[in-house]
């Protein structure tokens, strides 16, 4: 049970950093993207592939993934400067369409197989293997993740990204280089998705293009709805909701074949209750006073 609970733990401040990196994106820039999951795929590829080809340390193979994704991110983060809504959830669908082909199809990547073998990252001359170690490296990174996020979002350049999300054309006219500021929040999710997805494959030991297919970006945007957009503890509480509440199916004992079918029907049904009855989610954003009162 100890184990067990460990290992919820250990994704859980992965779907932590997921959800404050998407949050970033959709809640606080107002840009809507459904290539999360790519960028959480490339980090995690590119990560493994340093390690397990080349031998390269952990914390270096991630930080070159972090640098890879974040460039990576550039060619989706252009078109969301001419177009966004539908137009830009095309564009971002069409990149996860892309990614996806390039695991499946690569042999370097190993392919609709996966690529198996990733070793345990080595701290200070210690192997991180066993769950405690694990959960320890996960909250450290979330937690830096957080703190990262928590800089980014209560500084000026935080307070342009509500401007932008609220009124592109206004923050525009005020003199706001908006186009930079698109691009630059783009990498930074995407950077910290990577971190996430380095941290998925040194956790598992192995990956494949299915965890990082398009239904993972909408888990992902499942997680920040529930949790509550605009804000970084609700991406907190989304990733606790949405990982332990499945899990506890595990207790049920029904079959995988049942059980793996309900858990995307639960996600779906909680998507239209929360739009319906919370749109804010459960630790949304909080509307100015002024506009609770009017």
């Amino acid at each position: 049970m100890t184990t067990f609970i460990l290992e919820v733990a250990v994704l859980i401040n992965i779907y932590i950093i997921l959800g404050v990196s998407f949050n970033l994106l959709v809640g606080y820039a107002g840009l809507f993207s459904v290539a999360h999951a790519a960028f959480y795929g490339i980090g995690a590829y590119t990560t493994a592939l340093l390690m397990a080809k080349l031998g390269v340390n952990f914390f270096l193979a991630l930080a070159l993934a972090v640098v890879v994704t974040a460039l990576l991110s550039i060619p989706l983060a252009i078109p969301s400067l001419r177009v966004s809504g539908d137009y830009l959830v095309i564009a971002s669908f069409g990149f996860q369409l892309i990614m996806s082909s390039v695991f499946n199809n690569l042999a370097i990547t190993g392919g609709a197989a996966g690529l198996p073998g990733i070793p345990k990252p080595v701290v200070f001359g210690y192997r991180v293997a066993g769950s405690l170690p694990i959960v320890a490296l996960s909250l450290g990174m979330a937690l830096l993740c957080l703190g990262a996020a928590w800089r980014v979002t209560t500084s000026p350049f935080g307070r342009v990204l509500r401007a932008i999300r609220d009124d592109e054309v206004a923050a525009q006219s005020a003199g706001k280089n908006v186009q930079a500021f698109k691009v630059i929040t783009f990498a930074i999710s995407a950077a910290m998705a990577a971190v996430a997805g380095g941290l998925y494959g040194v956790y598992v030991g192995f990956i494949s293009p299915p965890s990082f297919a398009v239904m993972e970006s909408f888990f992902i945007f499942v997680l920040v709805i529930v949790g509550g957009t605009g804000t970084l503890r609700g991406s907190v509480i989304g990733a606790v909701v949405l990982i332990a509440l499945p899990e506890a199916l595990r207790f049920v004992r029904m079959p995988e074949e049942v059980a793996f079918p309900l858990r995307q029907i639960l996600y779906a049904v909680l998507v239209i209750l929360f739009m319906i009855f919370r749109p804010q989610g459960l630790l949304g954003e909080q509307a100015p006073r002024e506009e609770q009162g009017s």
